[in-house]
């Protein structure tokens, strides 16, 4: 049985200031450790690590007072970040080769900031999920019984976790994240396919004619924009603090509006028994070239973390996923299958020249994001496995 990975976050609650000061020092104290360990990594090319830790094991535990089992963490920690780094080169992520930004990135070791997160095994930190409370280890010794709080969605979720968790520390907060593994529901043979296309001004708009319009999100962004401009203008310590809280603000609304939207579509296809036709957007910021004042909106957007959700969300429900070619959706007639670049006459507006259909542009584009769906997903019927 296949599983979805998901992450599940509660709030510690220390109980004093002093608790909260130790373990904002025990993540210090790890990090400081895992620099240490990168340079020798970096160094001595020891990216693996069983060779790493032979090298740097009882110096980091020595020299950064920490436990045996966090100096392990530590050095794991090291080596995923090595990991990620070379899949990112591999993948293209980075520039390509010979630019800036990767000559960078493969000239000195990975850094670490002070604060961030450090991951706990169970020898480390043990859940008790009747009285919501952990021990968890510090550089300043275990302490037992910190109480904390989260949804009752993490709380079911946390009762099938295993393996690691991740002391995090937000804003002066501190938090514990663990991912979960929860089983894919079993998939169906859809009905059809509903076709969803992205947009800047319309975030996403159906085969079905409903358009989530992005006007409220719009306008929010803007307001925080000419906000971050006069911040900027400051340039004071507490504009700069003003500056980052904002960032993270904007980013948590705009994750909390992917979320609502990945929710209805895949309850609208589940309720429907059909699949969901995504466009694949890999590469969208280079190849589509946007107006000066539509840059801002297309770049920040978080266009992949909306169809992430989408695809684990549909996972669990069982529907179906298909990703098309994205190419001419905007400009192909939905029923006569008539292409040109002239049928596309505004933003919101497409009218055929050939059999004159008149249709909201982005439903047009929905409308042609379904078919081709339904087009790969009979294809593919002698690939695929059998569905329940």
């Amino acid at each position: 049985m296949f599983c979805v990975k998901i992450v599940a976050q509660v709030k510690l609650l220390p109980a004093s200031a002093h608790d909260a000061d130790a373990l904002a020092a025990t993540l210090r104290a790890c990090n400081r450790a895992a620099n240490a360990a990168s340079e020798v990594a970096f160094d001595r090319d020891l990216k693996r690590r069983n060779g790493l830790q032979e090298a740097v094991y009882h110096r980091i535990k020595a020299d950064f007072d920490l436990g045996a089992q966090a100096a392990v963490r530590t050095i794991k920690k090291v080596c995923d970040a090595y990991a990620t780094l070379k899949a990112n080169l591999k993948a293209g992520n980075l520039v390509p080769e010979g630019g800036r930004r990767r000559m960078r990135a493969e000239s000195r070791p990975v850094r670490f900031r002070v604060g961030a997160a450090q991951p706990y095994d169970d020898r480390m930190l043990t859940w008790n999920l009747d009285e919501r409370r952990v021990s968890i280890w510090r550089v300043a010794g275990r302490l037992k019984g910190m109480a904390f709080v989260c949804s009752p969605e993490a709380m079911k979720l946390l009762a099938s976790r295993k393996g690691e968790s991740d002391l995090v520390m937000r804003d002066g907060m501190f938090f514990l994240t663990a991912t979960v593994d929860v089983p894919e529901a079993a998939p169906y043979e859809p009905t059809g396919f509903l076709g969803v296309d992205l947009g800047i001004v319309n975030i996403a708009t159906t085969s079905d004619g409903r358009i989530m319009s992005g006007r409220q999100v719009n306008r929010y962004r803007k307001r925080q924009r000419d906000l971050r401009t006069t911040l900027q203008k400051k340039r004071t310590k507490s504009a700069t603090r003003r500056l980052k809280s904002i960032r993270r603000r904007e980013s948590r609304y705009a994750t909390q509006r992917n979320h609502i939207i990945a929710k209805k579509l895949v309850h609208t296809a589940e309720r429907t028994l059909r699949g969901i036709g995504l466009e694949d957007l890999s590469g969208i910021r280079q190849r589509v070239t946007a107006r000066k004042d539509q840059r801002a909106r297309l770049h920040s957007w978080a266009f992949a973390q909306l169809g992430a959700f989408v695809e684990y969300k549909a996972r669990r429900a069982g529907v179906p996923v298909v990703h098309v070619d994205p190419r001419n959706t905007s400009r192909q007639c939905s029923e006569c299958w008539h292409t040109h670049r002239s049928n596309r006459i505004g933003q919101a507006r497409f009218v055929c020249r050939s059999c004159g259909v008149v249709l909201h542009a982005d439903h047009n584009g929905s409308r042609n994001i379904a078919h081709r769906a339904d087009a790969v997903w009979q294809r593919g019927a002698v690939n695929r496995p059998s569905t329940a």
